[in-house]
């Protein structure tokens, strides 16, 4: 790719994708799963361009784009689970330090007549299992890996050593505060396939959220302890829409059926894809305050570009390709992270940090590519002939993507829904100036001015608390991958979010 395409006659969205996909190529495996998600933003400019006339009303383009797919016969869509829980029990992963939690690891059938499976990855709480609540983690991209990122290198219990043979405990796993549930999504992610290959080909926003939530509906039935437990969604990046069209999907059903299949409690989504026109506006503006950009290519980009129109001009793109030179050596997902020197695999483990290391990802393919590892998952189970991906080479151009899911975050909130949304601050993609641009246009009444929260005795990060139940954090010193970056506040953070309590904000209570 030449980064002169910039300069032709692309637009601020295009754009958008070519500036992050050579930061992406610079530092090599360190971001895969926002490479998946400009390929996503390449799509829906092009999608946008080939539309020529605008909806005559925005109010009834969302409710087509977030229109549940029908379960005409709720009995129909759950198979009998009978005997596979335990069938799916993990009795210890290669290279695992000694445990005292149960884990799991397992298909879920979503599509019997396509031969359509999801694989999941459920662990325990370390304690109170039988009290704490279920949490189900989803990552982004579209098309990365549940298992490779959230499990291995953010909020799971164990992550991998340099040698890629070995595993290490993670101090802040959140099943210190839940019972977590990984889910890889959708077809084609991770070891989740299908027997159909048109699956591969059709994946978007609504598949998505229908095929999860068939998924969750049997595999509470194949768990049948957390059918009444207090359940909570969260996820990051393109699990922004994830998140909500999933709970909206939840909502509906339970309403349609008069009752509560899934008791959802809340959602909680980090650097968030949620309104496509103040994300990108976002980004230029923090790159600008982050002394990345200068004051002159920031006010050119305000001046010339509407993030708003698939339309662009010749100022625009001159101004947004001069922002583009300006982030070629560094990691836009962490503004300040070292880059991966040397991916290659250790003889021995390195010391383990207590923050991701930059090559954690190649540490991450080995070990999940290990035979004696997917027999120990009871994964990959169709022996397919390409590795182990953390993000997916086969799933084909992405179908449906809204261009915001604000009014999903209304619809929570009328339903007494919590909800949260947390942004690591250096995070150049997603960053927090665009999280806050789309909250500030859901034009909610504060309740509770900006200020600190603490953790174990020092600024966590800020928040911010508004009226009808939704919370925005900041977390301190964390980029995309908040969980990576910033263990121990991310778990402060949830074990709040779960409790239902304010984020601290005295450093003597934590």
């Amino acid at each position: 790719m030449n980064i002169i395409m910039g300069r032709t006659s692309c637009s601020v969205f295009l754009s958008l994708l070519i500036l992050s996909s050579f930061v992406a190529e610079i530092h090599g495996s360190n971001n895969k799963q926002v490479q998946a998600l400009n390929n996503l933003h390449k799509s829906k400019f092009r999608a946008r361009s080939r539309s020529s006339s605008s909806s005559s009303s925005q109010d009834v383009t969302h409710r087509s784009e977030f229109e549940v797919e029908e379960l005409h016969n709720y009995d129909d869509v759950i198979d009998s689970q009978e005997g596979l829980k335990e069938k799916d029990r993990i009795l210890r992963l290669p290279g695992q330090p000694q445990v005292k939690f149960s884990q799991y690891g397992g298909y879920v059938t979503v599509d019997k007549s396509n031969g359509r499976a999801f694989y999941y990855y459920f662990v325990e709480a370390q304690n109170s299992k039988d009290t704490l609540p279920l949490l189900l983690w989803l990552n982004g991209g579209p098309g990365c890996s549940s298992l490779a990122y959230g499990a291995m290198q953010e909020l799971g219990p164990f992550r991998v050593n340099s040698d890629g043979k070995t595993l290490y405990k993670n101090r802040y796993s959140w099943n210190y505060a839940a019972n977590v549930l990984f889910l890889e999504s959708p077809t084609g992610v991770g070891f989740s396939y299908s027997n159909t290959t048109s699956d591969y080909k059709t994946n978007g926003d609504k598949k998505t959220a229908a095929d999860n939530y068939l998924f969750l509906v049997n595999w509470l039935e194949r768990f049948p302890e957390y059918k009444n437990r207090e359940f909570y969604i969260s996820g990051e990046s393109y699990a922004g829409h994830y998140v909500p069209q999933l709970a909206h999907t939840i909502l509906y059903h339970n309403k349609r059926a008069k009752r509560t299949i899934i008791n959802l409690k809340g959602i909680l989504i980090g650097n968030a894809v949620i309104n496509d026109d103040t994300d990108n506006k976002g980004m230029y503006d923090f790159l600008a305050t982050h002394a990345i950009i200068s004051d002159q290519t920031a006010s050119d980009i305000e001046k010339f570009c509407d993030f708003s129109s698939s339309k662009t001009t010749s100022e625009c793109d001159d101004a947004s390709y001069e922002a583009d030179k300006n982030i070629y050596y560094i990691d836009l997902y962490n503004i300040y992270a070292p880059d991966c020197k040397n991916n290659n695999l250790t003889a021995y483990p390195k010391k383990p940090s207590i923050v991701t290391d930059p090559c954690s990802e190649s540490y991450v393919h080995a070990y999940m590519n290990r035979e004696d590892v997917q027999e120990a998952l009871h994964a990959n189970v169709t022996k397919l002939v390409y590795d182990w991906e953390l993000c997916s080479n086969v799933i084909g151009r992405w179908g449906d993507s809204s261009s915001t899911v604000l009014p999903l975050l209304h619809e929570f909130l009328n339903n007494n829904l919590r909800v949260w949304i947390f942004s690591g601050d250096i995070d150049g993609r997603v960053p927090v100036t665009s999280t806050k641009y789309s909250i500030k246009k859901m034009n909610l009444p504060i309740k509770t001015k900006w200020h600190a929260w603490f953790a174990y005795g020092e600024v966590g990060g800020y928040t911010e608390v508004y009226k009808g139940g939704l919370t925005l954090a900041t977390v301190r010193g964390a980029g995309h991958q908040v969980p990576s970056y910033q263990p121990a506040r991310a778990l402060s953070l949830i074990m709040h979010f779960l409790n239902g309590t304010p984020l601290p904000d005295t450093k003597r209570y934590q």
